[in-house]
């Protein structure tokens, strides 16, 4: 299999289709030769500002030119891009930026209430495209008197950088290098029928790894990228009726929220060829509703960690007979790739019917930023001589380790199903969350012996985080200062005093026996 950079992705899309659109944000409408001379003078001014090429980029914006440009400017220069998230706080972004080794971050008008507190704190250089800079730089016709060449990177390099929670409290870095995203989009560009004339929606943030899908699937096929501002995810046939959508991608929550909204009327998204979701359970409903209000539309369950570069499965949903009703009346997500394996572990680490999924294959990535994350996280495992899985605990990582998930899988109707965590890692709205951080976020109280994070079912059918815990009793405002520094998704929606946390008879904390009588008593209920 031939690598190629994500840079060489899109520029040899740009090279056979110039004249195409390749973005459109706003009012706004790049075609590719009009994006490639806008990532030439961008890449200029990130050389300018350093005095040479830039080894990684952050990107603190949200879906602005200036965003989408600069990424492909930093892949331009050889740097690895590290997306951070403009909803997040100033404490939490710059633990990235200097857990990443961010010598470079571009900053413009999306960048956050918190924007400023970042500018003092990261102590690195900030390429600033706010005001009217990004116009100015578009305006240009001329190349940059000084044009500095593309650097040229291997298979083994890192792309880009994704941070996902961690369960020490601190930020996890996952990094991602470029044959691992050249394995993934020479797959899905042809699974997913990305080609020229295809408009696709972006709906995920950057910092959330769905957008690289959605942003170097387009670009790598010759495809339109059409940007989805915050309103316009939760109305969707309103966005893809307006820009005339082939391919919508999102989680699936977004069904939910649309239907709530009676937006999803029969018939009403005609156009729409392809629908792929991914990042949280697609269920039997959601499917019932999307294919009703898009009739021609072909429906895929997207599935795959971080770790192993965006997705690993595509499963496209049956809608001409009848679905397949799950135990837990979740879509199938259908095999892995073909390029890639997996096993089924069960608790004694030999391969089972249900059990852990353990991946391996040229998407996996090559180990945490912090090595420190990685033992507890692989397995070695050779199903022709080994009887059970081994534990990785120290070493060098090897394309023989397998990826563990965390996930529970079992075989139903001949496909995979996704059966819930082993763990305590949930998703929600898309966002990988490790209860374990917002527990640790919790403890800094001097009144709180012990806390627990569990999630409920809310009246809207999304997930509820509600901490419980002994000791003092601790004030409202306590918990807003404890976790102000936490994404708004990962803030609990409620602060419940016990007596004492229940254990199981091995001594583990008892989530289940917590979330059954907290959903049982009057204050659960009472939500």
């Amino acid at each position: 299999m031939t690598t190629k950079t994500m840079y060489h992705w899109f520029l040899d899309s740009a090279e056979a289709n110039p004249q195409r659109p390749a973005l459109e944000v706003l009012a706004t409408t790049l075609t590719y030769a009009e994006l490639s001379a806008a990532v030439d003078r961008m890449s200029a001014l990130m050389h300018r500002e350093l005095g040479r090429a830039p080894e990684r980029v952050a990107l603190l914006t949200s879906r602005s030119l200036a965003g989408y440009v600069a990424y492909l400017a930093a892949q331009r220069l050889g740097a690895a891009c590290v997306p951070l998230n403009p909803a997040a706080t100033a404490p939490r972004n710059l633990v990235i930026t200097a857990d990443a080794g961010i010598d470079l971050t571009v900053v413009d008008d999306t960048s956050g209430d918190d924007a400023e507190d970042y500018r003092r704190g990261a102590g690195i250089a900030l390429l600033d495209m706010s005001g009217t800079r990004m116009a100015d730089l578009l305006a240009e016709t001329a190349p940059p008197a000084e044009l500095p060449a593309v650097v040229e990177r291997g298979p083994d390099d890192i792309a880009y950088i994704i941070y996902t929670s961690g369960t020490t409290g601190k930020p996890k870095g996952v990094p991602t290098t470029h044959a691992n995203v050249s394995a993934f989009l020479t797959d899905v560009i042809s699974r997913y029928f990305l080609e020229p004339g295809a408009r696709v929606s972006q709906t995920f943030e950057m910092a959330f790894d769905g957008s690289i899908v959605e942003i170097f699937g387009s670009w790598g096929s010759g495809a339109t990228l059409c940007v989805a501002q915050h309103s316009d995810v939760f109305t969707p046939v309103k966005f893809v009726n307006a820009k005339r959508l082939t391919h919508w991608m999102s989680v699936p929550s977004l069904i939910s929220f649309a239907k709530r909204l009676r937006a999803l009327a029969p018939n009403s998204m005609p156009n729409l060829r392809g629908s792929f979701f991914g990042g949280e359970t697609l269920t039997l409903e959601q499917v019932q509703a999307w294919s009703a209000a898009a009739g021609q539309t072909r429906i895929f369950n997207c599935y795959g960690p971080t770790e192993t570069t965006v997705t690993v499965t595509g499963h496209e949903i049956p809608l001409r007979q009848d679905l397949p009703e799950t135990s837990n009346r979740s879509m199938p997500i259908g095999e892995l790739y073909p390029h890639m394996e997996y096993l089924l572990l069960g608790e004694d680490g030999t391969p089972a019917d249900e059990g852990e999924l353990v991946i391996r294959g040229p998407q996996r990535f090559p180990g945490y930023l912090d090595p420190a994350e990685n033992p507890g996280r692989f397995f070695s495992y050779d199903p022709m001589t080994d009887e059970r899985a081994t534990l990785y605990t120290a070493g060098p990582l090897t394309e023989e380790h397998w990826y563990r998930t965390g996930d529970r899988v079992r075989r139903e109707h001949g496909l995979l199903v996704h059966r819930g965590r082993i763990d305590e890692q949930i998703k929600i709205r898309g966002n990988r969350v490790e209860l374990a951080e917002i527990e640790s976020a919790l403890r800094r109280h001097p009144s709180i012996a012990e806390v627990v994070v569990i999630t409920v079912p809310a009246e809207d059918g999304e997930i509820d985080l509600q901490a419980l815990y002994t000791g003092e009793e601790v004030s409202g405002e306590s918990f807003a200062g404890l976790v102000e520094e936490l994404p708004r998704y990962m803030r609990p929606r409620g602060y419940h005093h016990r007596a004492e946390i229940p254990l199981t008879p091995v001594g583990k904390i008892d989530r289940r026996r917590l979330t059954d009588e907290f959903t049982a008593s009057p204050v659960g209920s009472a939500r």
